[in-house]
Protein backbone atom coordinates (compact mmCIF):
# COMPACT_ATOMS: atom_id res chain seq x y z
CA UNK A 1 0.00 0.00 0.00
CA UNK A 2 2.87 2.36 0.85
CA UNK A 3 4.54 1.82 -2.54
CA UNK A 4 1.24 2.53 -4.33
CA UNK A 5 0.88 5.89 -2.52
CA UNK A 6 4.48 6.76 -3.25
CA UNK A 7 4.05 6.07 -6.98
CA UNK A 8 0.95 8.27 -7.06
CA UNK A 9 2.82 11.20 -5.47
CA UNK A 10 5.70 10.80 -7.95
CA UNK A 11 3.26 11.04 -10.85
CA UNK A 12 1.76 14.24 -9.42
CA UNK A 13 5.25 15.79 -8.94
CA UNK A 14 6.19 15.00 -12.53
CA UNK A 15 3.01 16.63 -13.84
CA UNK A 16 3.73 19.77 -11.78
CA UNK A 17 7.30 20.02 -13.13
CA UNK A 18 6.09 19.66 -16.73
CA UNK A 19 3.47 22.35 -16.22
CA UNK A 20 5.94 24.86 -14.76
CA UNK A 21 8.81 24.21 -17.24
CA UNK A 22 9.41 27.27 -19.38
CA UNK A 23 7.29 29.57 -17.30
CA UNK A 24 10.36 31.62 -16.51
CA UNK A 25 13.82 31.46 -18.09
CA UNK A 26 17.12 33.19 -17.85
CA UNK A 27 19.37 33.42 -20.94
CA UNK A 28 22.93 34.11 -19.78
CA UNK A 29 21.93 37.24 -18.03
CA UNK A 30 19.27 38.83 -15.96
CA UNK A 31 16.61 38.90 -18.62
CA UNK A 32 13.55 36.69 -18.16
CA UNK A 33 10.65 35.66 -20.34
CA UNK A 34 7.05 36.50 -19.82
CA UNK A 35 5.01 34.49 -17.32
CA UNK A 36 3.06 31.67 -18.93
CA UNK A 37 -0.69 31.18 -18.82
CA UNK A 38 -1.97 29.53 -15.64
CA UNK A 39 -2.96 25.88 -15.71
CA UNK A 40 -5.20 23.99 -13.24
CA UNK A 41 -3.74 21.00 -11.49
CA UNK A 42 -6.40 18.54 -10.25
CA UNK A 43 -5.38 15.73 -7.93
CA UNK A 44 -8.06 13.02 -7.44
CA UNK A 45 -7.90 10.75 -4.40
CA UNK A 46 -8.16 7.10 -5.19
CA UNK A 47 -11.56 5.74 -4.04
CA UNK A 48 -11.96 2.91 -1.55
CA UNK A 49 -14.55 0.22 -2.35
CA UNK A 50 -16.96 -1.40 0.07
CA UNK A 51 -18.12 -5.02 -0.01
CA UNK A 52 -21.60 -6.09 1.10
CA UNK A 53 -23.16 -9.53 1.56
CA UNK A 54 -26.84 -10.15 0.87
CA UNK A 55 -28.75 -11.46 2.68
CA UNK A 56 -27.13 -10.56 6.00
CA UNK A 57 -28.13 -13.87 7.59
CA UNK A 58 -27.70 -17.05 5.63
CA UNK A 59 -27.12 -20.76 5.95
CA UNK A 60 -25.87 -23.71 3.96
CA UNK A 61 -27.81 -24.03 0.70
CA UNK A 62 -29.01 -20.40 0.52
CA UNK A 63 -28.32 -18.01 -2.38
CA UNK A 64 -25.73 -15.42 -1.30
CA UNK A 65 -24.48 -12.41 -3.31
CA UNK A 66 -21.23 -10.44 -2.85
CA UNK A 67 -21.26 -6.85 -4.19
CA UNK A 68 -18.36 -4.41 -4.66
CA UNK A 69 -19.27 -0.68 -4.75
CA UNK A 70 -16.71 1.98 -5.81
CA UNK A 71 -17.63 5.66 -5.60
CA UNK A 72 -15.24 8.30 -6.97
CA UNK A 73 -15.37 11.52 -9.01
CA UNK A 74 -14.21 11.30 -12.57
CA UNK A 75 -14.39 7.53 -12.77
CA UNK A 76 -16.83 5.97 -15.21
CA UNK A 77 -16.28 2.23 -15.69
CA UNK A 78 -14.53 -0.37 -13.53
CA UNK A 79 -13.18 -3.84 -13.92
CA UNK A 80 -13.54 -5.59 -10.55
CA UNK A 81 -10.96 -7.79 -8.90
CA UNK A 82 -11.77 -10.03 -5.97
CA UNK A 83 -9.65 -11.39 -3.12
CA UNK A 84 -10.50 -14.32 -0.89
CA UNK A 85 -8.58 -14.76 2.37
CA UNK A 86 -6.00 -12.24 1.14
CA UNK A 87 -5.23 -14.08 -2.11
CA UNK A 88 -6.05 -12.81 -5.60
CA UNK A 89 -8.99 -14.69 -7.06
CA UNK A 90 -10.20 -14.64 -10.64
CA UNK A 91 -13.58 -16.21 -9.95
CA UNK A 92 -15.28 -13.03 -11.18
CA UNK A 93 -14.59 -9.63 -12.78
CA UNK A 94 -18.15 -8.49 -12.24
CA UNK A 95 -19.44 -6.11 -9.61
CA UNK A 96 -21.63 -8.85 -8.11
CA UNK A 97 -20.86 -12.50 -7.60
CA UNK A 98 -23.55 -14.97 -6.52
CA UNK A 99 -23.12 -18.32 -4.76
CA UNK A 100 -26.14 -20.52 -5.48
CA UNK A 101 -26.16 -22.49 -3.35
CA UNK A 102 -23.55 -21.33 -0.90
CA UNK A 103 -21.52 -24.16 0.65
CA UNK A 104 -19.06 -24.48 3.49
CA UNK A 105 -16.10 -24.18 1.04
CA UNK A 106 -17.29 -20.67 0.10
CA UNK A 107 -16.77 -19.37 3.62
CA UNK A 108 -13.94 -16.88 4.05
CA UNK A 109 -12.90 -13.21 4.05
CA UNK A 110 -13.62 -11.30 0.83
CA UNK A 111 -12.30 -7.94 -0.43
CA UNK A 112 -12.17 -6.20 -3.82
CA UNK A 113 -10.54 -3.39 -5.80
CA UNK A 114 -11.20 -1.88 -9.21
CA UNK A 115 -9.15 -0.91 -12.26
CA UNK A 116 -10.42 1.71 -14.69
CA UNK A 117 -11.58 0.35 -18.02
CA UNK A 118 -9.70 2.17 -20.79
CA UNK A 119 -7.53 3.99 -18.28
CA UNK A 120 -4.60 3.53 -15.95
CA UNK A 121 -6.19 4.43 -12.65
CA UNK A 122 -7.21 2.01 -9.97
CA UNK A 123 -8.86 2.04 -6.52
CA UNK A 124 -7.70 1.10 -3.09
CA UNK A 125 -8.53 -2.36 -1.84
CA UNK A 126 -11.67 -2.60 0.30
CA UNK A 127 -11.82 -3.78 3.87
CA UNK A 128 -12.47 -7.52 4.12
CA UNK A 129 -15.89 -8.85 5.06
CA UNK A 130 -16.45 -12.37 6.40
CA UNK A 131 -18.81 -14.82 4.73
CA UNK A 132 -19.83 -17.41 7.31
CA UNK A 133 -21.55 -20.57 6.14
CA UNK A 134 -22.98 -23.01 8.67
CA UNK A 135 -23.54 -26.70 7.97
CA UNK A 136 -27.19 -27.66 7.49
CA UNK A 137 -28.18 -29.11 10.85
CA UNK A 138 -31.54 -30.64 11.65
CA UNK A 139 -32.87 -30.15 15.17
CA UNK A 140 -35.89 -31.88 16.68
CA UNK A 141 -38.01 -30.86 19.67
CA UNK A 142 -41.30 -32.04 21.16
CA UNK A 143 -44.56 -30.29 22.00
CA UNK A 144 -46.06 -30.23 24.56
CA UNK A 145 -43.85 -32.69 26.51
CA UNK A 146 -41.97 -35.97 26.22
CA UNK A 147 -43.77 -37.82 29.07
CA UNK A 148 -47.31 -38.72 27.98
CA UNK A 149 -50.30 -40.78 28.97
CA UNK A 150 -52.17 -42.99 26.55
CA UNK A 151 -54.45 -40.86 24.39
CA UNK A 152 -52.47 -37.61 24.76
CA UNK A 153 -51.65 -35.67 21.56
CA UNK A 154 -47.99 -34.98 20.77
CA UNK A 155 -46.02 -33.34 17.94
CA UNK A 156 -42.37 -33.77 17.01
CA UNK A 157 -41.01 -30.67 15.24
CA UNK A 158 -37.96 -30.79 12.93
CA UNK A 159 -36.19 -27.63 11.75
CA UNK A 160 -33.02 -26.94 9.77
CA UNK A 161 -30.97 -24.11 11.32
CA UNK A 162 -34.20 -22.53 12.57
CA UNK A 163 -36.13 -22.74 9.27
CA UNK A 164 -38.19 -25.47 7.60
CA UNK A 165 -38.60 -23.72 4.23
CA UNK A 166 -37.65 -25.74 1.16
CA UNK A 167 -36.84 -28.96 3.01
CA UNK A 168 -38.42 -32.41 2.98
CA UNK A 169 -38.22 -34.36 6.24
CA UNK A 170 -37.93 -38.04 7.15
CA UNK A 171 -38.45 -39.55 10.60
CA UNK A 172 -36.65 -42.48 12.23
CA UNK A 173 -36.48 -44.35 15.51
CA UNK A 174 -33.10 -45.07 17.05
CA UNK A 175 -32.32 -48.78 17.11
CA UNK A 176 -28.78 -48.39 18.46
CA UNK A 177 -26.55 -45.35 18.84
CA UNK A 178 -23.37 -47.43 18.83
CA UNK A 179 -24.09 -48.99 15.44
CA UNK A 180 -25.65 -45.81 14.06
CA UNK A 181 -28.72 -47.82 13.10
CA UNK A 182 -31.89 -45.82 12.50
CA UNK A 183 -35.17 -47.34 11.36
CA UNK A 184 -37.37 -45.29 9.00
CA UNK A 185 -40.93 -44.94 10.29
CA UNK A 186 -43.52 -46.59 8.09
CA UNK A 187 -45.65 -43.41 8.23
CA UNK A 188 -42.69 -41.05 7.94
CA UNK A 189 -44.50 -39.10 5.21
CA UNK A 190 -46.67 -37.53 7.90
CA UNK A 191 -43.63 -35.44 8.81
CA UNK A 192 -42.93 -34.12 5.30
CA UNK A 193 -43.73 -30.57 6.40
CA UNK A 194 -41.45 -30.63 9.40
CA UNK A 195 -44.02 -31.82 11.97
CA UNK A 196 -44.73 -35.44 12.92
CA UNK A 197 -48.04 -35.44 14.79
CA UNK A 198 -49.67 -38.22 16.78
CA UNK A 199 -53.24 -37.28 17.71
CA UNK A 200 -53.60 -40.06 20.29
CA UNK A 201 -50.40 -41.48 21.76
CA UNK A 202 -50.30 -45.25 22.33
CA UNK A 203 -47.89 -47.37 24.34
CA UNK A 204 -46.18 -48.43 21.12
CA UNK A 205 -45.09 -44.83 20.47
CA UNK A 206 -42.56 -45.04 23.29
CA UNK A 207 -39.09 -44.68 21.77
CA UNK A 208 -36.28 -42.35 20.73
CA UNK A 209 -36.76 -40.36 17.52
CA UNK A 210 -34.52 -38.48 15.08
CA UNK A 211 -35.21 -36.58 11.86
CA UNK A 212 -33.31 -35.82 8.67
CA UNK A 213 -33.92 -33.22 5.94
CA UNK A 214 -33.11 -32.97 2.25
CA UNK A 215 -33.65 -30.71 -0.75
CA UNK A 216 -34.11 -31.70 -4.40
CA UNK A 217 -32.42 -28.82 -6.25
CA UNK A 218 -29.65 -28.81 -5.36
CA UNK A 219 -29.49 -32.19 -3.64
CA UNK A 220 -28.46 -31.51 -0.03
CA UNK A 221 -28.79 -33.86 2.94
CA UNK A 222 -28.46 -32.90 6.56
CA UNK A 223 -26.95 -35.20 9.14
CA UNK A 224 -29.32 -36.93 11.55
CA UNK A 225 -30.71 -34.62 14.19
CA UNK A 226 -30.36 -34.75 17.94
CA UNK A 227 -32.34 -37.51 19.64
CA UNK A 228 -35.78 -36.82 21.08
CA UNK A 229 -37.41 -39.44 23.34
CA UNK A 230 -41.14 -39.99 23.82
CA UNK A 231 -42.30 -41.88 26.90
CA UNK A 232 -45.92 -43.09 26.95
CA UNK A 233 -47.35 -44.64 30.11
CA UNK A 234 -50.61 -46.56 30.52
CA UNK A 235 -52.71 -48.03 33.33
CA UNK A 236 -52.22 -51.65 32.32
CA UNK A 237 -49.21 -52.15 30.04
CA UNK A 238 -48.84 -55.65 28.56
CA UNK A 239 -45.50 -56.01 30.33
CA UNK A 240 -44.06 -54.62 33.55
CA UNK A 241 -40.49 -53.47 34.19
CA UNK A 242 -39.55 -54.98 37.55
CA UNK A 243 -36.75 -53.11 39.39
CA UNK A 244 -34.85 -54.46 42.38
CA UNK A 245 -34.50 -52.67 44.78
CA UNK A 246 -38.03 -51.49 43.95
CA UNK A 247 -37.58 -47.71 43.75
CA UNK A 248 -36.75 -45.09 41.10
CA UNK A 249 -33.68 -43.64 42.86
CA UNK A 250 -30.60 -45.75 43.61
CA UNK A 251 -27.18 -45.39 45.21
CA UNK A 252 -23.90 -45.59 43.31
CA UNK A 253 -21.61 -48.64 43.59
CA UNK A 254 -24.45 -51.09 44.29
CA UNK A 255 -26.18 -53.86 42.35
CA UNK A 256 -29.33 -53.11 40.35
CA UNK A 257 -31.53 -55.71 38.69
CA UNK A 258 -34.15 -55.09 36.00
CA UNK A 259 -36.46 -57.55 34.27
CA UNK A 260 -39.51 -57.57 32.03
CA UNK A 261 -42.46 -59.65 33.18
CA UNK A 262 -45.71 -60.57 31.50
CA UNK A 263 -48.14 -63.48 31.86
CA UNK A 264 -47.23 -65.12 28.57
CA UNK A 265 -43.53 -65.21 27.76
CA UNK A 266 -41.01 -63.21 29.78
CA UNK A 267 -38.15 -64.49 27.62
CA UNK A 268 -39.49 -62.55 24.62
CA UNK A 269 -38.55 -59.16 26.09
CA UNK A 270 -35.31 -57.24 26.56
CA UNK A 271 -34.34 -54.27 28.73
CA UNK A 272 -33.20 -51.10 26.97
CA UNK A 273 -32.22 -47.68 28.22
CA UNK A 274 -31.73 -44.05 27.13
CA UNK A 275 -29.12 -42.28 29.25
CA UNK A 276 -28.61 -38.57 29.93
CA UNK A 277 -25.77 -38.63 27.40
CA UNK A 278 -28.33 -39.41 24.67
CA UNK A 279 -27.24 -43.02 24.11
CA UNK A 280 -29.70 -45.82 23.34
CA UNK A 281 -28.31 -49.08 24.71
CA UNK A 282 -29.32 -52.72 24.93
CA UNK A 283 -28.64 -54.71 28.09
CA UNK A 284 -27.46 -57.80 26.24
CA UNK A 285 -24.95 -55.91 24.08
CA UNK A 286 -23.45 -53.29 26.38
CA UNK A 287 -20.72 -52.92 29.00
CA UNK A 288 -22.89 -51.43 31.73
CA UNK A 289 -24.68 -54.67 32.59
CA UNK A 290 -25.19 -58.33 31.77
CA UNK A 291 -28.23 -60.35 30.81
CA UNK A 292 -28.32 -63.33 33.13
CA UNK A 293 -31.43 -65.37 32.46
CA UNK A 294 -34.51 -64.69 30.38
CA UNK A 295 -35.12 -60.95 30.29
CA UNK A 296 -33.32 -60.19 33.57
CA UNK A 297 -30.63 -57.51 33.30
CA UNK A 298 -28.13 -57.00 36.14
CA UNK A 299 -25.91 -53.99 36.73
CA UNK A 300 -23.45 -55.09 39.41
CA UNK A 301 -21.79 -51.70 39.99
CA UNK A 302 -23.96 -48.63 39.41
CA UNK A 303 -22.66 -45.13 38.63
CA UNK A 304 -24.24 -41.74 37.98
CA UNK A 305 -23.80 -42.43 34.23
CA UNK A 306 -26.53 -45.09 34.59
CA UNK A 307 -29.14 -42.37 35.16
CA UNK A 308 -31.75 -42.52 32.40
CA UNK A 309 -35.03 -44.02 31.21
CA UNK A 310 -35.35 -47.82 31.08
CA UNK A 311 -38.04 -49.78 29.25
CA UNK A 312 -38.99 -53.16 27.84
CA UNK A 313 -38.85 -54.00 24.15
CA UNK A 314 -40.54 -56.94 22.47
CA UNK A 315 -38.96 -59.14 19.81
CA UNK A 316 -41.02 -57.26 17.20
CA UNK A 317 -39.59 -53.91 18.35
CA UNK A 318 -42.50 -52.52 20.39
CA UNK A 319 -41.55 -50.49 23.48
CA UNK A 320 -43.46 -50.52 26.77
CA UNK A 321 -43.40 -49.31 30.35
CA UNK A 322 -40.68 -46.62 30.51
CA UNK A 323 -39.33 -45.85 33.99
CA UNK A 324 -37.08 -42.92 34.90
CA UNK A 325 -34.19 -44.20 37.06
CA UNK A 326 -31.75 -41.91 38.88
CA UNK A 327 -28.41 -43.08 40.29
CA UNK A 328 -27.04 -40.68 42.91
CA UNK A 329 -24.23 -40.61 45.46
CA UNK A 330 -25.59 -39.43 48.81
CA UNK A 331 -29.22 -38.80 49.76
CA UNK A 332 -31.98 -40.43 47.72
CA UNK A 333 -35.77 -40.54 47.92
CA UNK A 334 -37.43 -43.93 48.22
CA UNK A 335 -40.52 -43.68 46.04
CA UNK A 336 -42.66 -46.26 44.18
CA UNK A 337 -41.71 -47.38 40.67
CA UNK A 338 -45.28 -47.71 39.40
CA UNK A 339 -48.05 -45.09 39.47
CA UNK A 340 -50.07 -44.90 42.69
CA UNK A 341 -53.79 -45.71 42.42
CA UNK A 342 -56.29 -43.21 43.75
CA UNK A 343 -57.39 -44.22 47.25
CA UNK A 344 -54.17 -46.10 48.03
CA UNK A 345 -51.49 -45.10 50.56
CA UNK A 346 -48.21 -43.45 49.46
CA UNK A 347 -45.11 -43.87 51.64
CA UNK A 348 -41.88 -41.92 51.04
CA UNK A 349 -38.56 -42.28 52.85
CA UNK A 350 -35.29 -40.39 52.80
CA UNK A 351 -32.21 -42.65 52.57
CA UNK A 352 -28.49 -41.96 52.94
CA UNK A 353 -25.85 -44.20 51.41
CA UNK A 354 -23.29 -44.05 54.21
CA UNK A 355 -25.33 -44.69 57.37
CA UNK A 356 -26.79 -47.85 58.90
CA UNK A 357 -29.74 -47.96 58.82
CA UNK A 358 -29.99 -45.65 55.80
CA UNK A 359 -33.21 -43.93 56.96
CA UNK A 360 -32.84 -40.21 57.71
CA UNK A 361 -35.02 -37.77 59.63
CA UNK A 362 -35.56 -35.18 56.92
CA UNK A 363 -37.88 -32.60 55.41
CA UNK A 364 -40.12 -33.59 52.49
CA UNK A 365 -41.06 -31.30 49.60
CA UNK A 366 -43.59 -31.41 46.77
CA UNK A 367 -43.10 -29.15 43.74
CA UNK A 368 -40.65 -27.04 45.76
CA UNK A 369 -42.93 -26.49 48.78
CA UNK A 370 -42.32 -27.98 52.24
CA UNK A 371 -45.12 -30.42 53.11
CA UNK A 372 -43.69 -32.28 56.11
CA UNK A 373 -40.57 -31.73 58.21
CA UNK A 374 -38.28 -33.80 60.39
CA UNK A 375 -39.73 -37.24 59.88
CA UNK A 376 -38.24 -40.62 58.91
CA UNK A 377 -41.09 -41.35 56.52
CA UNK A 378 -43.95 -39.41 55.00
CA UNK A 379 -47.28 -41.23 54.64
CA UNK A 380 -50.16 -39.95 52.51
CA UNK A 381 -53.40 -41.88 53.01
CA UNK A 382 -56.18 -41.97 50.43
CA UNK A 383 -54.12 -40.59 47.56
CA UNK A 384 -55.93 -38.37 45.05
CA UNK A 385 -55.02 -36.75 41.75
CA UNK A 386 -53.94 -33.60 43.62
CA UNK A 387 -50.99 -35.51 45.13
CA UNK A 388 -49.36 -35.94 41.71
CA UNK A 389 -46.10 -34.00 41.35
CA UNK A 390 -42.33 -33.85 41.92
CA UNK A 391 -41.13 -34.96 45.37
CA UNK A 392 -37.74 -34.79 47.10
CA UNK A 393 -36.32 -34.85 50.60
CA UNK A 394 -33.69 -32.70 52.32
CA UNK A 395 -31.43 -33.28 55.32
CA UNK A 396 -29.73 -30.26 56.96
CA UNK A 397 -26.31 -31.96 56.98
CA UNK A 398 -26.40 -34.73 54.37
CA UNK A 399 -27.99 -32.66 51.59
CA UNK A 400 -31.03 -33.24 49.41
CA UNK A 401 -32.16 -35.99 47.07
CA UNK A 402 -32.92 -35.71 43.36
CA UNK A 403 -36.55 -35.12 42.39
CA UNK A 404 -38.93 -37.96 41.49
CA UNK A 405 -42.27 -37.68 39.73
CA UNK A 406 -45.13 -39.41 41.53
CA UNK A 407 -47.91 -40.33 39.13
CA UNK A 408 -51.48 -41.02 40.30
CA UNK A 409 -53.91 -43.07 38.23
CA UNK A 410 -57.69 -43.12 38.43
CA UNK A 411 -57.98 -46.89 38.20
CA UNK A 412 -60.54 -47.06 41.02
CA UNK A 413 -63.10 -45.18 38.95
CA UNK A 414 -62.49 -47.62 36.11
CA UNK A 415 -62.96 -50.55 38.46
CA UNK A 416 -66.23 -49.01 39.66
CA UNK A 417 -67.46 -48.72 36.09
CA UNK A 418 -66.49 -52.32 35.38
CA UNK A 419 -68.22 -53.39 38.58
CA UNK A 420 -71.40 -51.57 37.54
CA UNK A 421 -71.33 -53.13 34.09
CA UNK A 422 -70.75 -56.54 35.63
CA UNK A 423 -73.72 -56.06 37.95
CA UNK A 424 -75.94 -55.04 35.06
CA UNK A 425 -74.87 -58.04 33.03
CA UNK A 426 -75.57 -60.28 36.02
CA UNK A 427 -79.09 -58.91 36.43
CA UNK A 428 -79.89 -58.99 32.70
CA UNK A 429 -81.00 -62.69 32.58
CA UNK A 430 -83.51 -62.09 35.37
CA UNK A 431 -84.88 -59.02 33.63
CA UNK A 432 -85.18 -60.99 30.40
CA UNK A 433 -87.15 -63.81 32.11
CA UNK A 434 -89.45 -61.25 33.75
CA UNK A 435 -90.17 -59.55 30.42
CA UNK A 436 -90.92 -62.91 28.76
CA UNK A 437 -93.33 -63.91 31.55
CA UNK A 438 -95.14 -60.57 31.38
CA UNK A 439 -95.47 -60.93 27.61
CA UNK A 440 -96.86 -64.47 27.95
CA UNK A 441 -99.38 -63.38 30.58
CA UNK A 442 -100.49 -60.57 28.32
CA UNK A 443 -100.95 -62.93 25.38
CA UNK A 444 -102.96 -65.38 27.51
CA UNK A 445 -105.24 -62.61 28.71
CA UNK A 446 -105.86 -61.34 25.16
CA UNK A 447 -106.65 -64.88 23.97
CA UNK A 448 -109.12 -65.39 26.84
CA UNK A 449 -110.98 -62.17 26.02
CA UNK A 450 -111.20 -63.08 22.34
CA UNK A 451 -112.66 -66.50 23.17
CA UNK A 452 -115.31 -64.96 25.44
CA UNK A 453 -116.36 -62.51 22.72
CA UNK A 454 -116.63 -65.34 20.21
CA UNK A 455 -118.85 -67.47 22.41
CA UNK A 456 -121.20 -64.54 22.99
Amino acid sequence: MYSEERQSLSDVTLMVKESLAGSTAERGGSRTSNISDAVTLTVSERPKPTVTIKPDRHAFGDTVTLRCDIYGEGFTSWRYNWYKDGLVSVFSELQEHTFSPVTESDAGKYSCYGTERGGSRYSHRSDAVTLRVSDPKAEVRVSPQKWLREGDPVTLICEVNGSSTGWTFSWYTVVSDYSGHYQLLSDSSRGAGGNYTVSSAALKHTGVYVCRAETDTPVIYTTFSNTQPLWVTGVSPPVSLIISPSRTQHFTSVSLSLSCKDQRNSDGWRVRRYTDSGQVEDCSSSLWSSQTRGSTCTNSYTSTADTGVYWCQSESGENYHPVNITVHSGVILESPVHPVTEGDTLTLRCLYQFTTPPNLRADFYKDGSLIQNQTTEMIISNVSKSHEGFYYCKHPERGESPKSWISVTGEISQISVLHTLSSVLTVCPYLLVTVVLIFKCYRMRVTSVEEEETSV
